[in-house]
């Protein structure tokens, strides 16, 4: 098996061949390496590499592994790369900003030390945009991160470099965090597998796991990979009192969707689609049909209403948080987050309590539909993914169409504001233009289950993705 092979592994069968023997933690660790430096001028998917202490970590885990040690932790000797506003212990953890150039953190980030704790090798930290603002991924201290199918689109934000380390083969495991859709839409532009779980059921920190938008999460290249970090990073958390008790294990269901009822729609009722994702999402929905299910399409009513809610929101509480650094540090920001945090200032109270209605608006709708489906279905992103360098200064469309360049082409945000409810972003296709295209597979209030079991079989139907050479991304040596 080549090193390119090796980098594509699911953890499932790694873990298999490190207890046959047939594969060491180092072998695969060191093609991940090697891969991370040789995509490090195009994709730029890492701010930094712990490659010495990772390699000692793996060593130890192959050690274990040849001395058939008792009680392997569950992902003894995988590579994890952790998103740089996770914190770690020791690390400097910089927000994507230069404000944090120099900052080393105090403590680690619950899910992350539950990683840590179940064996995961932390290998590197993933590239984000400024404060997880952005939909993209490019950074005055880290540069442009670009998407391994075409490095002329981004990998998506802010979770981008997480995405597009597990797109190019640099990491097992990715971590990444959902306030509005950070966690799938990179997942949708790299073609991988991201989850965002309910509210609380994976602990946060002071003061965003009070944010019931926000969602940290996991993300890999299969669902059940993707599972298998979910159901570590999820459980109570003594410091986070919005984490949900008990702590909830979602088995490996694959007994099928046959006779399930799922609802759909293209453009929740109010996104202008483009034609690569409106084709692709409803060849997704055949394989739904062909695994037995029932798929009708709805109606939701929802209107750009929904838009300038999520962005009101976003204002009062995200935004003012960016806002704290428009002091003297302002003039290191990157100019989005600079520009997201001076609109912030005209946010009122009024505008947070209105956001509030329009979500149970929404769900007024979306709640007693649930009742009649098992889950519901619609595109992750209205649009493959914008340009590597997108400016949200300078407007966007789609079709010939102008839409908010912030949120016009991004289908994730009202599942924030609909934060209960699980959703699973999983592949649909490629566009023309080669990025990868996405659905939103969601579910129930806190129906976990639901939407793993409905990803795993929708992935069983298609042979997976990454399987082949011929899946998997084509990146120039140089740019």
């Amino acid at each position: 098996m080549s090193d390119l092979e090796l980098c594509y592994l699911s953890a499932t069968e790694a873990l298999k061949r490190f207890r046959d023997h047939s594969l060491s933690p180092v072998e695969l660790l060191q093609a991940q390496l090697s891969r991370i430096e040789e995509t490090r001028s195009t994709v730029n998917a890492f701010s930094f590499v712990y490659a010495q202490e990772a390699l000692e970590a793996a060593r130890k885990a192959e050690a274990r592994y040849m001395a058939n040690t008792d009680g392997m932790l569950p992902l003894e000797g995988l590579a994890l790369a952790s998103k740089d506003e996770n914190a770690i212990e020791g690390k400097i953890t910089t927000f994507g900003s230069l404000i944090y150039k120099d900052y080393v953190a105090t403590s680690t980030t619950p899910v992350v030390q539950r990683l840590m704790d179940a064996g995961a090798i932390v290998h590197g930290r993933t590239t984000t945009p400024e404060f997880s603002s952005e939909g993209f991924t490019y950074s005055r201290i880290w540069g442009v991160t670009r998407n391994p199918w075409n490095l002329d689109y981004t990998p998506g934000g802010s979770s981008g470099g997480s995405g597009a380390a597990l797109a190019s083969g640099m990491t097992t495991f990715a971590t990444g965090s959902d306030i509005g859709g950070s966690i799938r839409i990179p997942a949708s532009a790299c073609g991988v597998v991201g989850y965002k779980p309910p509210y609380g059921r994976n602990p946060a920190t002071p003061p965003f796991n009070l944010d019931f938008y926000n969602h940290p999460g996991p993300m890999a290249r299969t669902v059940e990979d993707c599972l298998m970090m979910q159901n570590i990073m999820c459980g109570p958390h003594p410091n986070d009192i919005a984490s949900l008790k008990p702590k909830l294990h979602v088995p490996v269901d694959r007994s099928g969707i046959k006779g399930w009822k799922i609802a759909y729609s293209l453009d929740l009722s109010y996104f202008e689609l483009d034609e690569d994702v409106r084709r692709n999402t409803l060849k997704a929905l055949e394989v739904f049909k062909s695994l037995g299910a029932e798929v009708t399409e709805v109606d939701l009513g929802w209107t750009k209403k929904s838009e300038k809610a999520a962005s009101d929101y976003l204002q009062t509480i995200f935004g003012a948080w960016v806002a704290e650094y428009l002091d003297e540090r302002a003039e290191l920001l990157t100019q989005y987050s600079r520009t997201f945090a001076e609109s912030s200032q005209v946010a009122t109270p009024k505008d947070f309590l209105d956001s509030l209605y329009t979500a149970g608006e929404m769900y007024s709708t979306f709640g007693p539909l649930m009742e009649r489906y098992n889950v519901f279905v619609c595109p992750t992103l209205a649009l493959p993914a914008v340009g590597a360098e997108h400016d949200p200064l300078k407007g966007l469309t789609i079709n010939g169409k102008p839409v908010d360049p912030r949120y016009g082409w991004i289908m994730t945000y009202p599942f924030n504001m609909l934060s209960r409810c699980p959703v699973l972003s999983v592949p649909s296709g490629h566009a023309a233009s080669g990025v990868p295209t996405g659905i939103q597979i969601v579910g129930g209030s806190y129906c976990d289950q639901d939407v793993f079991r409905a990803g795993l079989a929708y992935e069983q139907a298609l042979g997976g993705w990454f399987t082949r050479s011929t899946a998997r991304p084509v990146i120039p040596s140089s740019r």
